[in-house]
């Protein structure tokens, strides 16, 4: 196992950039207003994966981004509040080759106006201290105690038995920012290796794709090798995508994230990334639909036995499978199949701490 990131080389390298450059266009110019915030989080995501998967442009393709570029000191003293995503953009656009250094000038302008210390939440603090660090600064200097308990939010395996979407994600990107976004081992224990595998476990039972990207990318970040039933489909969903053009609904609701995450997913496992051509002025991202998995079947389940579910994979096995469809059945096997610690999954996922307890 390695937490080395597997990279494209030679004419398949080459072949990414070009599908790399296409993309680049299409997102700065062909889906959003420029500059209004869906574009800014569309363009941020994007150049972030890219700079993750140490894709770099040539000379040239970041140019549709200069203006950008130009303004941003107007733009973070006028949109302080947006400091992380604006920040991001600059410094991904210096690291993939764009010249300048405002980055370090923003970010040292960020710190001493103190914008970290607005933020709430533990996640949103690791991630703009990760965002400064890139350029040398530490904005949180008398909070030593962040990773400590980032840390220990990750380390309650238990916690990520439970379907709860928002948690599994939050677990992913504090293993990104922990990582740098790859640059660095980010120590993983044995408990937050688990708590990835529960997060997965949920994602492939539901069928969540970008989730589960999510998870594979987190793991392989953590040195860890993610089920290859779970890579599987992932490469199969990837190449359920079709760029075309936009649905009538406009860019809300299209696949332009899941597109992202699970490309990816499979720049980190050493496979091909961006494989589809984005024909010019296309700005569309939609893949087959497939139904959802059992998860929801199964929890709805637990719920109706009420005092008499178990916490026992053993036992239960049975009677959730004849609550299933086929493919359901399928499914679940596949999941079990996949983890060698299933049993201890379906025992925080049965919830039984209060049954038959009456207040």
């Amino acid at each position: 196992m390695s937490n080395v990131i597997r990279l494209e080389t030679g004419a398949r390298y080459r072949r990414a950039l070009n599908r790399g450059a296409a993309l680049i266009e299409t997102v700065a110019v062909a889906r959003h207003p420029w500059g209004d915030l869906p574009w800014l989080r569309e363009n941020a995501a994007l150049l972030a994966v890219l700079g993750a998967i140490r894709l770099c442009p040539e000379r040239g393709m970041l140019d549709l981004h200069e203006p950008f570029h130009a303004t941003l000191e107007q733009r973070l003293g006028f949109f302080p509040h947006h400091y992380r995503l604006l920040l991001s953009i600059c410094l991904d656009l210096e690291d993939l080759g764009l010249p300048g250094n405002k980055g370090e000038v923003l970010a040292h302008w960020a710190a001493r106006e103190g914008l970290v210390d607005r933020e709430l939440s533990d996640l949103h603090r690791l991630a703009a201290q990760a965002l400064l660090l890139r350029r040398g600064i530490d904005p949180l200097p008398e909070d030593g105690g962040l990773e400590d308990r980032v840390r220990a939010f990750i380390d309650r395996s238990h916690a990520f038995a439970l379907p709860d979407a928002r948690a599994a994600r939050c677990l992913t990107r504090i293993v990104l920012h922990l990582s740098a976004r790859g640059r660095r081992d980010p120590g993983l224990s044995p408990a937050a290796g688990r708590s990835l595998e529960h997060a997965g476990l949920l994602a492939y039972l539901d069928q969540d794709a970008a989730l589960l990207a999510e998870v594979c990318i987190a793991l392989r970040l953590g040195g860890l090798d993610p089920p290859p039933a779970w890579e599987g489909w992932l490469i199969r969903e990837t190449a359920a995508f079709a760029p075309g053009d936009r649905a009538s609904g406009g860019w809300h609701g299209d696949d332009y994230r899941d597109y992202l995450l699970c490309n990816w997913a499979m720049a980190s496992s050493g496979r091909r990334a961006f494989a589809d051509d984005i024909p010019p002025g296309r700005a569309g991202f939609r893949r087959v639909r497939v139904a959802a998995g059992p998860l929801r079947a199964m929890s709805d389940l637990l719920w109706r036995m009420g005092d008499l579910r178990s916490d026992d994979w053993e036992v239960m096995r049975p009677r959730i499978a004849a609550a299933l469809d086929e493919r359901g059945q399928a499914i679940l096997a596949e999941a079990e199949r996949s983890s060698r610690d299933f049993a201890s999954f379906f025992a925080g996922f049965a919830r039984v701490g209060l049954r038959g307890v009456r207040l």
